[in-house]
């Protein structure tokens, strides 16, 4: 415009007034349309004031609470930011006190009283604002509050918040409980699976601890093989003496490879024994072990005049493999293992550490099924393991009438327990067609044995063919006592159970009553009472008979 302006000619003045009343006119058109906008806005501000009748009908909602605080803070009214502040807390312990009353509800707790008062501080809280006083002073006024009564309101809203936050304190502990008691349960669950796991490897560990030789026992068999090296001339062989074949005499029959052991049993029986000099032991142990246990019984003769024979498995000629079911098993398993397995498949694998279990495979805990054969002209023989301990005179047992019956036992069973079905395969028709599932067991350890019925009855024989047909281990699993309740099933007479107590050797709750009027004790388990494993209720039964005056025991330190 100002270039046209300059450029005209000869109508100089007309052109500026006709600039001059534009430019005019578009300022004025500016400034009108600002004062239009800010008259608009203040209207809007002006007539948008909340309405304070919100106060009295419930609590504010989180977002009219924020449209009241900014009106509050642009009127700079200090007693209703307060009002508002109130409200807001007393609006935040309404939503905690339902929150906790909806998580009560959830865990179904048997809080009725709790619910009620959780109910009742929601209400009262709601109803303060219903109060005429409060209602006409603090929500229906467009002037000034009055101080004096919001302090009170402003009390009264603060007791509440107290009673709640003391009720919901008390509430949290109890439910904190709960969470508490469910991760309790979780825990129980997991550590009983842990416990299982350790019940496990404990038992694993033991039966290692069982089943391995003691060092104190190395020592012992080592000094007596030195001492039979040393001394050759003072320990030759004797000529069998005639009462090893007397039948009118009390014979026992021990198969042990532990010396001490042996030597804990026979000394127990002459101890108690009213006529020791009647008492012959027949003791058989293997090659390995056989010149030690010499040595021990000449240095140690049995005392009271009892006579002591010890062989070796191989003395007797019948004992092979052509004759023997289970030696023929041995020969097979070992050439089994050592030929398929692995070794360290063979220890995490429990079927084949069972399979390899050296006394459930050794000959020594099989040579009971041949007395008759081995002693052929006895018509009474004694069966003792050598975990056992004498306590009484026991010749009784040869006054006890069998009626005709081979086998006479103490039995084990009591309720379901210790019955056949826990030893032997009900599923195999062979089992289940010739035993009874539910006949009472009975226990090896100390057994007398009538070798006229056992010869009449052919139980070695017998004994042989479930060896044959248990081959495979489909008859049962393992060890002695199975094949035994089979081969002597119904020719078992039942004995008082005071002749013998078993449980030593892992059972820590038997009575001493019980065990004091036993005539024999009997360590079966694990804790064997040569072991440090062993329980000490029970170990000086056991310690009390061994022969500390021995000086090798001395030296091999022997814990007893």
């Amino acid at each position: 415009m100002a270039v046209a302006v300059r450029g005209g000619r000869g109508g100089g003045s007309g052109g500026v007034g006709t600039g001059f009343l534009s430019l005019f006119s578009y300022r004025v058109f500016v400034s009108a349309l600002f004062s239009l906008l800010f008259i608009a806005t203040a209207t809007v501000l002006l007539t948008t004031r909340p309405s304070t009748t919100h106060h009295h009908s419930r609590l504010q909602s989180g977002g009219n609470a924020y449209m009241h605080t900014t009106y509050v803070a642009l009127n700079s009214d200090p007693l209703r930011t307060r009002l508002d502040l109130i409200y807001r807390q007393a609006n935040d312990h309404v939503t905690l006190v339902k929150a906790y009353a909806a998580y009560a509800r959830k865990l179904k707790l048997d809080i009725s009283r709790q619910l009620k008062m959780f109910d009742d501080l929601a209400k009262n809280f709601s109803d303060i604002s219903s109060k005429p006083r409060y209602k006409s002073s603090l929500f229906e006024t467009d002037g000034s509050l009055d101080e004096d009564v919001l302090r009170q309101f402003e009390k009264e809203v603060k007791d509440r918040v107290k009673f709640a936050r003391l009720l919901m304190a008390e509430s949290k502990e109890n439910y904190d409980n709960q969470l508490k008691i469910q991760k309790l349960k979780d825990t129980i669950f997991a550590v009983s699976e842990l416990l299982g796991k350790a019940k496990k490897n404990g038992a694993f560990a033991s039966s290692i601890a069982a089943k391995s030789v003691p060092k104190s026992l190395h020592c012992l068999a080592m000094r007596l093989v030195e001492e039979r090296i040393s001394h050759p001339e003072k320990y030759k062989d004797d000529l069998p003496k005639s009462e090893f074949e007397d039948p009118d005499l009390y014979h026992y029959a021990i198969f042990s490879d532990n010396v001490i052991a042996v030597s804990v049993v026979v000394r127990s029986v002459v101890k108690n024994a009213e006529e020791p000099w009647k008492h012959v032991f027949h003791v058989v142990t293997d090659r390995m072990n056989l010149a030690a246990m010499k040595v021990w019984f000449r240095m140690r003769p049995v005392e009271g005049g009892a006579h002591m024979e010890v062989k070796a498995i191989e003395d007797y000629k019948f004992m092979n493999s052509a004759y023997v079911p289970v030696l023929r098993q041995i020969e097979s398993s070992k050439k089994k293992f050592y030929l398929e397995h692995k070794m360290e498949n063979a220890t995490k694998d429990g079927n084949n550490m069972k399979f390899r279990d050296l006394e459930h495979m050794s000959m020594l805990n099989h040579l009971r099924f041949y007395l008759p054969e081995m002693y052929p002209k006895l018509h009474k023989i004694l069966f003792l393991e050598d975990d056992v301990v004498v306590q009484k005179d026991l010749t009784g047992l040869w006054k006890i009438d069998l009626s005709g019956k081979v086998n006479g036992a103490v039995e084990t069973c009591f309720g379901s327990f210790h019955r056949f079905s826990q030893y032997l395969n009900f599923s195999n028709p062979l089992i289940r067609e010739r035993f009874n599932p539910k006949a009472c067991a009975w226990a090896y350890g100390m057994n007398i044995f009538d070798l006229d019925a056992w010869r009449r009855e052919q139980c070695t024989e017998m004994y042989h063919s479930w060896q044959n047909l248990n081959v495979d281990r489909t008859l049962w699993n393992s060890g002695t006592l199975p094949p035994g309740l089979m081969t002597f099933y119904s020719l078992t007479k039942s004995l008082d159970k005071s002749w013998h107590v078993l449980g030593l050797g892992y059972n820590p709750s038997i009575s001493m009553d019980v065990i004091n009027n036993a005539a024999v004790i009997h360590y079966n388990g694990n804790m064997k009472p040569w072991l440090d494993i062993a329980m000490i209720r029970y170990k000086n039964l056991w310690t009390k008979y061994v022969d500390n005056d021995m000086e090798f025991v001395q030296t091999c330190n022997f814990g007893v």
